[in-house]
């Protein structure tokens, strides 16, 4: 087979191992649909939040924020902790062994990632709109400037959880590592705090990272655009948010290629 088609044949086995773990499934493609139920459900009765005259409730508020949240989960943390178990337990060491080439692996993840990822979309989507009423866009263009930002989003996600997975000892050690540092990116991303209202020194720190940009871009999607009043410039600046997600993709592509091996050098 060609190296697509194994690839392909290993996005299917990824995708169908996903769902087989229910602590993955959990923390990765379930959180930012229940994290979403409790804030909406917490600060509900709050009354809404916005500029005057176009407030929206809570649960339309946090939705971008949520979905942001999600890509960051299924990209970083996902692969990050999948990759170093497969280290720990000798699954790379095994894959090393045979044909397998390595670009078939980084397909197979990035394919089951970007399956789950957009599923996991879906899911937020439904869930905002038939249980807390979420009025969700209805023109076109909105749904491309989603698109557009959850495929550079994820995809830089992505690669920077396969670099990520190098610094893990073991797999066991894996979630310890890696889910304190996206904690801290979500709460100085204005991912659980509005953005707005956080410290100038947060929001210079989450200003490096693509969470932030992919939160912004998302808010810009499903909030309505006198939002922007809110944002750092009083603009969307969706220039901007291309530019650092790109640049943050070719960082995680150097870095999986600087630091991945099918065994660890201190192993």
């Amino acid at each position: 087979m060609s190296t697509i088609g194994l690839g392909a044949v290993r996005a299917k086995y990824e995708f169908i191992s996903y769902f087989r773990e229910f602590d993955a499934l959990f923390f990765t493609f379930l959180f930012p649909v229940i994290m979403l139920g409790i804030f909406s459900a917490a600060f509900g009765g709050m009354g809404d939040i916005g500029p005057a005259g176009h407030q929206v409730n809570f649960a339309t508020y946090y939705l971008p924020a949520m979905v942001a949240a999600g890509i960051l989960l299924s990209g970083v943390q996902n692969l990050a902790v999948a990759i170093a178990g497969e280290k720990s337990n000798g699954t790379l060491k095994r894959l090393g062994g045979t044909p397998l080439p390595p670009m078939s692996y980084f397909i197979g993840k990035l394919g089951s990632t970007f399956v789950t990822g957009a599923m996991q979309v879906v899911v937020l989507l439904l869930f905002a709109r038939l249980v807390f009423g979420v009025e969700l866009p209805t023109d076109p263009a909105k749904y491309l400037q989603l698109l557009w930002i959850f495929v550079l989003g994820l995809l830089a996600c992505a690669l920077l959880g396969m670099a990520l997975s190098a610094v893990p000892r073991s797999g066991r050690s894996a979630t310890a590592v890696v889910i304190p540092l996206l904690l801290f990116l979500q709460f100085i991303s204005g991912v659980y705090l509005p953005f707005s209202q956080l410290p100038s020194w947060m929001q210079t720190v989450a200003s490096f990272f693509p969470l932030k940009w992919m939160a912004q871009g998302m808010r810009s999607v499903f909030l309505p655009d006198q939002f922007k009043a809110l944002e750092v410039g009083g603009q969307w600046h969706l220039g901007w948010i291309a530019l650092v997600l790109a640049g943050w993709l070719v960082v995680g592509l150097v870095l999986t290629r600087l630091t991945f091996r099918w065994i660890r050098k201190d192993a």
